[in-house]
């Protein structure tokens, strides 16, 4: 079984290397190495020669420690048929028959836009007749529809010549080609012709060709015209895979782009992926650029090929625009993931936190927790729950405070955590995976003074968030983390305080409201809570008690009790 191919200027020094270590940085190098049971050589002329034969071999063989280029559709091409009057058409099969075959084109979308614009300015044949001069002259064929309603010129009785018709076929393969401006001058010198000759219907009609193809031109270019058969390739690395996104420019314009996913076997570098990726690309959109614009310094030259790696300007433009198209791909892929797939969704966010935040686990369930006080009147806390990167409120908690005598938000913090996790350990529920707290530095510590006294230290990871700046805070850290404002991370976090500010206040609010409703009428001697309840749902506020007749009181709560709430209100009368 073939394990990997790989190539070398040096072979004594490529091979040498996996020798030379007993185990090395990637294990699974190490696991191939202990496999290894032959090793066969093939010397190529050039450098190039080896990068294309290692391509083709990987793909023909697949062995199992090389990378995946995961790439097994079979992408359309636009065929000019080899025949007498050849017809155009769009093809997933590429047939050894002398016939033309420009692409492959990805997206989809543009090689229907250019046959569409083909089809706008040529009037060519779309049937399978067998249209030579023999058959043309013994008048074997009769006109269709398609000549009728000015789709086709009729070639086949003879209306069109096959000079024409060639002449068309020329400027069709010089627009597929993205040499638009050499047709547009063509087209210009024919124009002028016909109107010097007074043929101004002609004339009119090939000055609507030109504006169809300046309109095409101008959306087609982005760049400086001057820019002319060169490859563009960016790339954007992930764990396990890499994504390389190949655009080629003609004139300044975009005629293909395709992006390529890699899986990773052996933890290869940027440079070594981006270098198998230019070999498979422009061998499969049969590119010969002389000059590839790339990110950074390619290790192995390529034969009349330049590679540049530009800073600023038109160049660093398109290279901006590639590594848009790689983001957008893995946007678009992700998202068709998790429309299969919902757990895809979760199990990328969760791994996007973990990354963002440099947790060693997935944060499945974080808690966050936040307190409330005015002035230290009514001090309350509360937590709210995040399982799965959503809010579960079921397992939401408010807290009043027991120990702490005025407002000290540390003690208070400092009290919540050690309750909420006291208990979490007494009842052997399982622990979250990440600790929000709301506040900066003090309150994180408080804390982890709480954790440290149940032996929690290093069993969950614990955070803190600044209001102001957004800053993140680690224990033990004074330096803040910040984390970019449009990533879904923070936007979690500010989802889970946004959560606790709200359930906290409207705890806050209802102590408040009850402790109003206890100074006023609890605190009369002999008057419980039952009682005052009671005397709110007949008379629905303080006021309208106070201002009751002693008779009415009594018609509620008894004689007994009426005294006492009257003579409270009214201790003159």
């Amino acid at each position: 079984m073939l394990l990997y191919v790989g190539k070398a200027k040096s072979l004594k020094k490529r091979v040498s290397s996996y020798f030379q270590k007993e185990v090395h940085e990637n294990g699974k190098t190490t696991v191939m190495v202990r496999k290894i049971a032959d090793i066969k050589t093939l010397v190529v002329a050039t450098e190039m020669d080896a990068l294309l034969l290692e391509n083709s071999l990987i793909k023909k063989h697949q062995p199992r420690y090389n990378v995946n280029l995961k790439d097994d559709k079979t992408y359309p091409w636009i065929c000019i048929k080899n025949e007498k009057f050849p017809r155009i058409f769009i093809t997933r099969q590429m047939i050894k028959d002398g016939s033309e075959y420009f692409g492959p084109y990805t997206p989809v979308k543009m090689i229907h836009t250019l046959l569409d614009l083909i089809g706008q300015l040529y009037k060519l044949r779309n049937c399978t007749l067998n249209l030579t001069p023999e058959n043309i002259e013994k008048k074997k064929f009769k006109v269709c529809l398609e000549y009728h309603i000015g789709n086709c010129k009729g070639p086949c009785e003879g209306h069109q010549t096959m000079d024409d018709y060639d002449q068309t076929i020329k400027e069709i393969r010089l627009i597929l080609k993205g040499n638009i401006n050499s047709v547009i001058q063509h087209l210009k010198n024919l124009m002028n012709y016909q109107s010097s000759q007074f043929f101004y219907e002609e004339a009119h009609i090939t000055k609507e060709k030109i504006e169809l193809l300046e309109k095409f031109k101008t959306k087609s270019v982005v760049v400086n015209p001057s820019i002319h058969n060169t490859d563009v390739f960016s790339i954007v690395t992930e764990e396990d895979s890499a994504f390389v996104n190949f655009l080629r420019i003609m004139n300044g314009s975009i005629i293909q782009g395709h992006t390529l996913e890699i899986k990773k076997k052996l933890d290869e570098s940027p440079e070594e992926l981006l270098e198998i990726a230019i070999a498979d690309l422009r061998t499969k959109f049969n590119s010969d650029a002389s000059e590839i614009i790339v990110p950074f310094e390619i290790p192995t030259p390529l034969e009349g090929v330049t590679f540049t790696i530009p800073k600023i300007g038109d160049k660093r433009h398109l290279l901006s625009l590639s590594e848009s198209n790689v983001r957008n791909y893995i946007r678009e892929r992700d998202l068709q993931l998790e429309k299969q797939n919902p757990e895809n969704k979760v199990l990328r966010l969760m791994e996007k936190m973990q990354k963002d935040l440099r947790l060693t686990e997935l944060p499945r369930h974080i808690e966050c927790f936040d307190n409330s006080n005015i002035q230290g009147a009514y001090p309350v806390a509360a937590m709210s729950v995040f399982k799965n990167g959503a809010p579960s409120k079921k397992d939401y908690r408010h807290f009043n405070i027991k120990t702490v005598e005025g407002p000290d938000d540390f003690a208070s913090m400092e009290e919540v955590i050690y309750r909420r996790y006291k208990r979490m350990i007494d009842e052997a529920q399982p622990l979250p995976q990440l600790i929000v707290i709301d506040g900066g530095k003090g309150q994180l510590s408080s804390a982890m003074t709480s954790l440290e006294k149940l032996g929690l230290v290093g069993k969950m990871a614990v955070i803190g968030i600044a209001k102001k700046l957004e800053e993140i805070y680690y224990p033990g850290d004074s330096a803040p983390l910040y984390i970019d404002k449009k990533s879904e991370t923070l936007r979690i976090i500010q989802q889970l305080r946004d959560e606790v500010h709200r359930f906290g206040i409207t705890h806050h609010r209802n102590r408040r409201s009850k402790g109003v409703m206890k100074t006023e009428l609890s605190d009369i001697v002999g008057i419980g809570q039952s009682t005052a309840d009671e005397l709110l749902r007949e008379f629905k506020s303080v006021k309208l008690i106070k201002e009751a007749t002693q008779d009415e009181l009594k018609a509620v709560i008894g004689n007994s009790r009426a005294v006492k709430v009257f003579t409270h209100f009214h201790p003159q009368g």
